[in-house]
């Protein structure tokens, strides 16, 4: 490494610069994804795979930076220099950031849409920016006695990191969207002051070299990288690019679809470039040799449905996250070519990460219904780590000599007996029975680390055995479907005298499968319930209307006269109730409109005052979709309201208490509000739910309290501000 190492102590505020250069860029870039992500979830109803679909905008994105970074690099840096700040310049034609107004998506379209959108709302300036971190580390390196440039790219990540950090930490609370914007624009123009600074820093260089040191000789020459080791470079960054992208559908499908739920496997993705990019790489020894261990632990509960909402669990799956990429990406630094070949390294792992992105947002969505991509990338990992936690004597003897491979072979047999026995115990809940397996599976597969088919078959039984065979067989009955919305499931309950609908891990409805009460309501929407009370007091000839079907429990409280429509954005839910899986519909309201799309465009298409109770279910499910709890969603519901309608919210939820932000909320429309909170003597089949109904006449809501005793509460403080479209952060309503 000595040669990479700087000549003269001057090199150091040099390095600062390009340093500060570097992270600066990667800082906006990383500034800019949460962003313009927040922008497009008012138009798709907060999905969880709109993050997804950023990311692999910005992946393909970040591979174009990596491959005009590469193809500028080819010239001498004098000519480098004023082409690449030429085009920083025209690129800022398309600030301040704003989403262009196109068409909203065909049911089925998201996954293209949302692509096209962010692609056309901040491609080049995106674009320029990513080719930033290899282009001003190739200017860095084109001193001869500049030293080894791959540690800057740790200064990249850090800065990535930090970006990150600051959007939903500090940006987001604190600014409005247009505000944002316009900080990001003020950000870019810096940068660009930076990097002509940097360029004036190599000009010298480039007169002393013109063509030398800043242009390097074709690539042939220079001895271009083996095809086998160009394909493991692709595989080592493409592994950790799809687990980070895999583990942020798992925490935003079972948690909350939010920015720091975004940021948390990014940042912590870039995170570990840092670590196993540094030149020392004490703790990239370490963790990679903690790897094979935490993966068949922690990864043994890639495959339980729903495990992930477990906090425990899901914070095993972040951590196992940072330990996996530091270790697969320390071998990618091990395996790093020439300075000459840097920028043809860095698109070959830009490659990666954008292969690894479009597994995990455009393949796996089509062919897994449900989030198979977690535990299959887990496999690959654990098929490209480093065999650090290896002793030399005893990979020799497994491999090498008859006894060791009939050993080894014994030990695979025994690991599927005990992973069959392990989900007998699971299934049956024996706690000390699944830790005694589990412990004895994971010495197995530690055991066997040294061989590598070995050890990746152990931890796939590990996979099953907790959990995985019956998410398989759940598959296979064909009670499962993935949409751009989420991963849904019916399922039969408590032996099955209810049938019931999930979310994630959030239930959206059951149904009683006694056919003399299959039109009982159920779940949060008993007759005690807000909802309930209301509907139950609704006039005979009422036009009511009601945002989120599920399982359309509420059908079955409609009265003859009365007409009913349903806003439900998802098809999916809707064939559930076609299709015989649940008959509240079909029983109680054939005739009823169904409106397919998201409820608040196709409400501001109705008529003024045409709902006398329009009922917003739309937030029992953990994944809130914000631009329905907006001022200028409000206004969209008061419109469609009779004056003297009632609106009715369901803000039943595990981690957010919704009721301040409801009361701002009628605050800033001058509405009166009270609370419904049903958890008291429920009757069987019901589940406590939280409720708030709205009006603006006190009249109205004064129709639904009961002589005998006070049903309703006065609503709670409001929050220090209502969401509006350009301002709205979740943080302060956490329940943490």
């Amino acid at each position: 490494m000595n040669q990479h190492m700087p000549a003269i102590t001057g090199q150091r505020p040099r390095r600062a610069l390009f340093a500060l250069v570097i992270s600066a860029g990667s800082f906006l870039l990383f500034l800019i994804q949460p962003l313009v992500a927040r922008l497009a979830l008012p138009q798709l109803g907060g999905a969880p795979n709109v993050w997804n679909s950023a990311m692999l905008v910005f992946q393909l994105l970040l591979l174009g930076g990596y491959g005009y970074a590469h193809w500028l690099s080819r010239w001498p840096l004098r000519r480098q220099a004023p082409i690449h700040i030429a085009l920083l310049l025209v690129a800022a034609v398309v600030l301040p950031i704003a989403l262009p107004r196109i068409a909203p998506p065909a049911a089925g379209w998201e996954v293209l849409w949302v692509p096209g959108l962010l692609g056309l709302a901040v491609g080049p300036v995106f674009l320029l920016v990513a080719a930033q971190a290899s282009l001003i580390q190739r200017w860095f390196a084109a001193a001869p006695d500049a030293g080894n440039p791959y540690p800057l790219y740790a200064a990249s990540n850090l800065g990535s990191f930090a970006g990150l950090l600051a959007y939903p930490l500090w940006l987001e609370p604190r600014f409005a969207l247009s505000a944002q914007s316009a900080l990001w624009s003020l950000g870019y123009g810096v940068l660009i002051l930076l990097t002509a600074l940097a360029a004036a820093q190599r000009w010298k260089t480039a007169e002393k070299n013109d063509g030398a040191a800043a242009a390097p000789e074709p690539l042939e020459h220079r001895g271009r990288p083996a095809g086998r080791v160009v394909l493991l470079w692709l595989a080592l960054a493409a592994v950790p690019s799809g687990l980070m992208l895999s583990t942020t559908t798992l925490l935003t499908t079972d948690l909350m679809a939010m920015p720091l739920l975004w940021v948390i496997p990014l940042g912590l993705y870039l995170l570990s470039f840092s670590v196993a990019f540094s030149e020392v790489g004490h703790w990239t020894r370490i963790l990679t040799r903690m790897a094979p261990v935490l993966l068949l632990a922690a990864g043994s509960f890639a495959m339980v449905s729903g495990g992930q909402a477990n906090p425990a669990i899901a914070l095993a799956m972040v951590g196992l996250l940072f330990v996996l990429a530091v270790a697969l990406h320390g071998r990618l630094y091990a395996l790093r070519p020439d300075p000459s070949q840097l920028t043809f390294f860095y698109l070959v792992v830009a490659a990666g990460g954008a292969l690894g992105g479009a597994f995990t947002a455009l393949v796996a969505p089509v062919l897994f219904d449900w989030i198979y991509e977690h535990a299959i990338l887990l496999l690959a990992a654990a098929a490209l780590l480093p065999q650090t936690l290896v002793i030399e004597r005893m990979r020799r003897f497994l491999q090498e000599r008859p006894a060791g491979r009939t050993i080894v072979g014994a030990l695979v047999i025994l690991a599927i007996l005990l992973a069959y026995l392990l989900h007998r115990a699971t299934e049956a809940g024996d706690g000390e029975t699944i830790l005694a397996l589990f412990a004895t599976l994971t010495l197995i597969g530690v055991a066997l680390v040294a061989i590598r088919w070995a050890f990746v078959a152990v931890a796939a039984l590990l996979m099953l055995g907790m959990g995985g065979l019956a998410t398989l067989a759940l598959s296979l009955e064909g009670e499962r479907a993935r949409t751009y919305f989420g991963v849904y499931s019916v399922v039969e309950t408590e032996g099955g005298r209810f049938r019931q609908l999930d979310h994630g891990t959030t239930n959206h409805g059951r149904q009683w499968l006694d056919p003399e009460r299959r039109s009982d309501p159920t779940s949060y929407y008993g007759r005690s319930a807000g909802i309930g009370i209301a509907l139950d007091a609704a006039a005979p000839d009422a036009e009511i209307g009601v945002v989120g079907l599920g399982a359309g429990t509420l059908a079955c409280y409609r009265q003859p006269g009365q007409r009913w429509s349903f806003f439900e954005i998802d098809p999916q839910i809707l064939s559930y109730s076609r299709d015989g899986s649940f008959t509240f519909l079909s029983d109680c309201a054939p005739d009823a409109r169904m409106v397919v799309g998201d409820a608040r465009l196709e409400l501001a298409e109705e008529r003024q005052d045409r709902f006398d109770l329009l009922a917003i279910d739309a937030f029992s499910s953990d994944s809130i979709p914000l631009h329905l709890m907006t001022e200028e969603a409000f206004a969209t519901y008061g419109r469609a309201l009779a004056p003297d309608g009632l609106l009715l919210v369901h803000i039943s939820n595990r981690f957010i208490d919704l009721a301040p932000m409801v009361s701002a909320l009628a605050e800033a429309q001058g509405w009166h509000g009270r609370l419904r909170f049903d958890d008291e003597n429920l009757a069987e089949g019901l589940a406590p739910s939280v409720w708030i109904a709205l009006a603006r006449d006190e009249e109205a809501l004064a129709r639904l309290e009961s002589e005998e005793e006070p049903l309703w509460k006065p609503l709670p403080r409001p929050a220090r501000r209502a969401w509006t479209d350009n301002n709205a952060s979740i943080l302060p309503l956490i329940r943490w």
